[in-house]
């Protein structure tokens, strides 16, 4: 600094000292009472607010560009990957890795250190926070995040499901379809993927999981399926794929581990596992309404029952059994949530046409159905029994018995059936007097899901003719014998065919795989479990 000029500044300096000191002797001298509500309104260290609000905008404009959401995935079990606890966890959105807790002495805080990653959210309170600052932050650029977290919908949204279609994008600008998500495949867990996928197109129950409120008061396993339901008709998902292993860990510990990841499982006792599990921890009981469960899936049946003499093994040669009025016959009411109908056995021996290839044998579905007329008697552990639908339920749920397993063997039956997917008339099965007496007496229904069982075991080749296999070869393999120790879903893989209401296609399932399909091909498959809604 030039010496010669050093006066005149430190003049100046004295001018401006003297004016400031000027204005506070003129400004109010604050009160007693107002020091002592000022302290108590500054923060521990001792920053006035405005200082505060500026350091703040300081640490949100450095940290949050950091985010990643590339590495994110909120699909997986809420554990800390270091304590493994399920308490209190945080989210780094640097490297998507979850840590507990956010105060000093935890494994977030040590990670803010240790790597240089300082933003973290809630997985519960869906809070956000920038640490070892610890400072919350709320920003609308981070709303897409908590979105992926834990989804939210309205009734209006809900209501738009099933006649809007709107194609979204995720991060990479990859095209799905909100319901029609691919779902990863754990080992051996795709006969649950199919049933969760099917359960999520059935609108009572989608929209009940979709709207449930005070989510986190519900049982796990109502939790982890709104959970994952939700992401599955999220528009704005990270990723166009989701995990369903949170879920599933849940099935798997909640069955005592009756459905495993590690083995193959059948989709029907799932199915109804599940559906009665949900009904229980949703509040359910034995009356009819009582939960969204039985609203939709509950019908009725007239079970007429009579104790048989012979019981020897009928052939379909024999006559048919009939009732014998002069014994006791005992008539009661029994509520059923899904149908099993039986298929022809397969022949011993296979058919063949002129050129010598296997032919499969065929059936209708209204055939099948026929058991439940009232008038058709088959024989059940030594019972003749008649059964006659009395209530058809909004959604009907067939099992077409393919599976059969002794002590020595499983074996599939390739019997293929034929039926509509359209104005099927279930209601003719009903008595007579429905149509007077019952709104729905003559009711038609659309199929909406068609669980099927495709493939053969591992290991068995089918034979081929010049390395291509033959019609007789195929067939074959499909009617083949299983030994005891081989379940009867692992002899191949489930996929599912889902109806999209909003804009009436098809579309065929199998784990990451969504592609969709014409009408005409869903009869290629064999049919194990189908879902069917009444044409209201």
């Amino acid at each position: 600094m030039n010496p010669l000029k050093r006066p005149a500044m430190e003049e100046e300096n004295e001018t401006l000292l003297s004016a400031k000191l000027q204005r506070t002797e003129d400004r109010p001298q604050p009160s007693a009472e107002d020091v002592r509500d000022t302290v108590s309104e500054e923060s521990d260290d001792g920053y006035d607010s405005g200082e505060l609000e500026a350091s703040a905008l300081e640490i949100e404009g450095l940290y949050l560009d950091t985010v990643s959401r590339a590495s994110l995935d909120f699909d997986f079990e809420q554990l800390c990957s270091v304590s493994l606890s399920n308490n209190n966890v945080y989210a780094c959105l640097v490297c998507g890795k979850y840590y507990q807790g956010r105060g000093k002495q935890t494994h977030a805080y040590f990670h803010s250190i240790n790597e240089g990653h300082h933003v973290f959210i809630n997985l519960r309170t869906l809070e956000v926070y920038v640490l070892p600052d610890n400072h919350k932050v709320d920003d609308k650029s981070l709303n897409d995040i908590k979105a992926a977290v834990r989804p939210t919908y309205s009734a209006e949204q809900v209501a738009r499901l099933d006649s809007v279609s709107e194609d979204a994008y995720d991060l990479s600008g990859k095209r799905y379809i909100p319901g029609l998500v691919g779902l990863n495949r754990i080992k051996c867990s795709d006969y649950m993927n199919v049933v969760i996928q099917a359960l999520a197109h059935v609108p009572p129950i989608r929209n009940a999981l979709l709207l449930l409120p005070d989510l986190e008061c519900k049982p796990p396993l109502v939790q982890r399926m709104a959970n994952l339901v939700r992401k599955m008709w999220h528009p704005k998902l990270l990723k166009s794929h989701i995990s369903p292993h949170e879920l599933q860990q849940e099935i798997v510990n909640r069955s005592k581990r009756r459905f495993k990841l590690d083995s193959s499982g059948d989709a029907f006792e799932l199915l109804t596992w599940l559906l009665n599990t949900l009904h229980m921890d949703l509040g359910g009981s034995r009356k009819s309404d009582s939960s969204v469960v039985y609203k939709a899936f509950r019908g009725e049946l007239n079970v007429t029952t009579q104790q048989l003499q012979d019981t020897r093994v009928r052939t379909r040669e024999d006559d048919p059994i009939e009732m014998d009025s002069a014994k006791p016959i005992v008539r009661s009411k029994v509520p059923f949530l899904a149908l099993s109908l039986e298929l022809p056995p397969r022949p011993l021996f296979a058919d063949g046409d002129d050129k010598g290839e296997v032919v499969i044998p065929q059936v209708a579905l209204v055939s099948l159905l026929q058991r439940f007329n009232g008038s058709t008697v088959i024989e059940w552990q030594g019972q003749a029994k008649q059964y006659q639908l009395l209530k058809l339920p909004q959604f009907i749920i067939c099992h077409i018995k393919r599976f059969t397993s002794t002590d020595l063997a499983a074996e599939k039956n390739p019997t293929v059936v034929n039926y509509a997917i359209h104005d099927v008339p279930f209601g003719s099965l009903l008595p007579k007097d429905a149509l007077a007496t019952r709104p729905h007496g003559a009711s038609t229904y659309n199929l909406i899901a068609n669980i099927c069982h495709d493939g053969r075991p591992a290991g068995n080749k089918a034979p081929t003719e010049l390395g291509k296999p033959t019609t007789a070869a195929l067939a074959a393999t499909t009617a083949v014998t299983y030994t005891s120790d081989e379940t009867t879903s692992a002899m191949g893989q489930y996929v599912v065919y889902l109806h999209h209401a909003s804009n009436d296609k098809w579309y065929m399932l199998r784990d990451l795989q969504v592609s969709p399909v014409m009408p005409q091909m869903i009869f290629l498959s064999d049919s194990y479990v189908q879902i069917w809604q009444r044409n209201d």
